[in-house]
């Protein structure tokens, strides 16, 4: 999978020249509700915070790609939807502009994958469903991979066991739609010396072979094992939307923190630069006795004109979308 170029840029980073409609604060940067114009023709349409994104809200690519949900601090964040320039569609959870949490893939071949992400990656416990065959696998998965129990399940019949590396290792078993089944387990072998060897990766040429056991009727599941086995993978699911919720809850407070520092080095700031106007100011007066005459020689008092800036609008930058491969 490629997601190059999806994430999108800090608004503030680069020089802005494009437009903006709608709500501003104090400061005069954009909060509340508006609408931004790139200046290569992207779109934003919803809610800022302190110059931000962050709320509900729609970017529209020029590329045809678009994402429909929930941000915060300029990134996706929350429950949302990727389309994707290629067709291909992601909808769920998001975190620090990552797919995290629980979503679903819509690939253009028409396979799909449903279940647990982490870091824009399958992670944890999913099924991904094959088109072509009608086919899926449905168990755990690591970095992007099938690994751990799972269950690879075809037309008339399934595999149940171990795999690693999208490949079967261990013990497992065939279950027949018949009503039998049969034990045994995958191991290793090499490939033959005249079929294609991958010479930079040894473990490449490493393929599974089905060492059969016995056949014997189909074990159906005791009450208590179909519990158990319930049990187990609502442990899982629950373990992995802690640590989204973790992930989530981590990226709130770094946000908060990061705010509160920006507030208090503006107020620390503007405290300077008072102290160094009335600094100035009774500089002035001091070298002056003609015009501390006529201010009655009080040199503690005097007026600050009023002084609004009006800030450029160079909080917006053009981030790419590219397709999920």
């Amino acid at each position: 999978m490629s997601d190059s170029g999806s994430e999108e840029i800090d608004e503030e980073q680069e020089e802005y020249l494009g437009s903006y409609v709608g709500e501003r604060n104090d400061r005069n940067e954009r909060h509340g509700q508006g609408k931004a114009t790139l200046p290569n023709g992207d779109t934003y349409e919803g809610f800022y915070e302190n110059g931000k994104r962050s709320g509900t809200g729609v970017y529209r690519f020029k590329n045809g790609a678009r994402y429909m949900g929930e941000y915060a601090n300029n990134k996706k964040h929350g429950q949302g939807v990727f389309i994707y320039p290629d067709g291909s569609k992601y909808e769920g959870n998001w975190a620090e502009d990552q797919r995290c949490g629980f979503g679903k893939y819509y690939y253009i071949n028409g396979d799909y994958y449903e279940g647990e992400w982490q870091d824009h990656i399958r992670q944890g416990r999913g099924t991904y469903f094959y088109a072509a065959t009608g086919s899926k696998y449905v168990g755990l998965w690591n970095n992007g991979k099938w690994e751990g129990h799972g269950e690879l399940i075809h037309a008339n019949h399934k595999y149940a066991g171990k795999f690693k590396d999208n490949k079967p290792e261990g013990r497992g078993k065939y279950i027949f739609d018949i009503g039998c089944e049969q034990h045994g387990r995958y191991v290793s072998v090499l490939l033959d010396k005249d079929d294609n060897e991958d010479e930079d990766d040894p473990s490449a040429n490493l393929v599974p072979k089905w060492e059969a056991g016995a056949v014997t009727a189909l074990h159906v599941k005791t009450p208590e094992e179909e519990e158990e086995e319930r049990l187990l993978e609502e442990a899982a699911r629950f373990k992995a939307q802690l640590e989204a919720e973790a992930i989530a809850k981590a990226a709130e407070e770094e946000h908060s923190r990061q705010e509160e520092e920006r507030l208090a080095a503006e107020a620390e700031a503007a405290a300077e630069l008072e102290e160094a106007a009335a600094a100035a100011e009774e500089d002035r007066m001091g070298d002056d006795p003609a015009e501390m005459n006529e201010a009655g020689g009080d040199t503690g008092r005097f007026e600050e004109g009023d002084g609004e800036g009006v800030a450029d609008d160079t909080d917006e930058t053009a981030p790419q979308a590219d397709g999920e491969e």
